[in-house]
């Protein structure tokens, strides 16, 4: 009876030593199962003497499924949905650079047609033919912005809740900002992090007081390279956003959003379905900002059935 005990609450006694002596360790920990669950191995490629960490899963002969992460994010933005892609998808996430565990570096160059320029020369480099592109807030501004620089790439694009073209009505995050002294999307400390969780989030999980120090290090560590790089790109967004060029998309085109978004507003869907022709919407009513981790099941369903049409 005893070493029954022992094996039925051993493994309970383990976590809760890791959780208050080793919570690093359970965060990674935690990281690493959900790589598994999703089949998803990290990787990396040399490119332009910069070493890009990336996520890669699936069968290589199945197409060819390209994922970019958006602004605080990194690949592992997409560990959540992998499980439901990977099976039928070669799936590829990058860190970009300023983002993960790529190169921070504050003297690089962060406007959207930089980083566009870079995940072009990625692609390159790991040979990746006319992949179907996905990307999430700014990183579905890249995507957008690929598609019209290098229009003869892609096989076709999803857009999720993409930044870099303005809708009928402004968003929670354009009115925090738009007196340019308050970045909403940076964190001071620990404590303004549920703030931040609330905003992108629609129904925001609870993340243990123990752990948060660990999920929030980098937002901490690299806080004025972030806000950089927000104001970058924020700047950009206001005086050069992409409403004008949205008939030059040739990709056949996927728009996904949640109707919570608080930092890009659903008026943006109107305004992408009318300029890129062809192209076909999902609003969800129960998600925010990041639909491929508050509901990636629902998620993935949506963008398979389009995929399925373009493969």
């Amino acid at each position: 009876m005893k070493i029954l005990l022992v094996l039925i609450f051993a493994p309970l006694i383990a976590l809760v030593l890791f959780y208050f002596l080793f919570p690093g360790r359970l965060v990674a920990m935690g990281r690493a199962l959900l790589r598994r669950r999703g089949r998803m191995v990290q990787k990396s490629v040399t490119v332009d003497g910069r070493a890009w960490p990336y996520l890669e899963g699936g069968d290589r002969a199945k197409p060819l499924l390209l994922l970019v992460h958006g602004f605080a994010g990194d690949k592992d933005n997409w560990s959540m949905i992998a499980p439901y892609l990977t099976r039928d998808y070669h799936v590829i996430a990058p860190d970009l650079p300023g983002f993960g565990e790529n190169e921070r570096n504050p003297t690089l160059a962060y406007d959207i047609e930089a980083q566009t320029r870079r995940l072009k020369a990625f692609a390159d480099a790991l040979g990746l033919d006319r992949p179907h592109l996905g990307g999430n807030s700014m990183g579905g501004w890249i995507a957008l912005r690929y598609a019209l620089d290098y229009p003869d790439a892609l096989a076709s694009l999803i857009l999720l809740n993409n930044a870099g073209v303005n809708g009928a009505d402004a968003s929670d995050l354009q009115k925090q900002a738009a007196n340019e002294d308050y970045n909403p999307l940076v964190i001071a400390n620990l404590a303004d992090a549920d703030r931040l969780v609330a905003m992108v989030v629609h129904k925001p999980p609870h993340i243990p007081a123990r752990l948060k120090p660990v999920f929030y290090a980098d937002a901490l560590k690299y806080r004025d390279l972030l806000d950089g790089i927000f104001w970058v790109i924020a700047t950009e967004g206001r005086d050069y956003p992409l409403n004008d060029r949205l008939g030059e998309v040739k990709s056949p085109t996927l728009i996904i959003w949640g109707r919570h978004d608080r930092l890009i507003d659903v008026s943006c869907v109107p305004v992408l379905e009318a300029g890129i022709a062809g192209s076909r919407s999902h609003i969800f009513e129960h998600v925010g900002h990041v639909p491929m981790v508050e509901d990636p099941k629902s998620t993935a369903a949506v963008m398979k059935g389009f995929l399925a049409q373009q493969c």
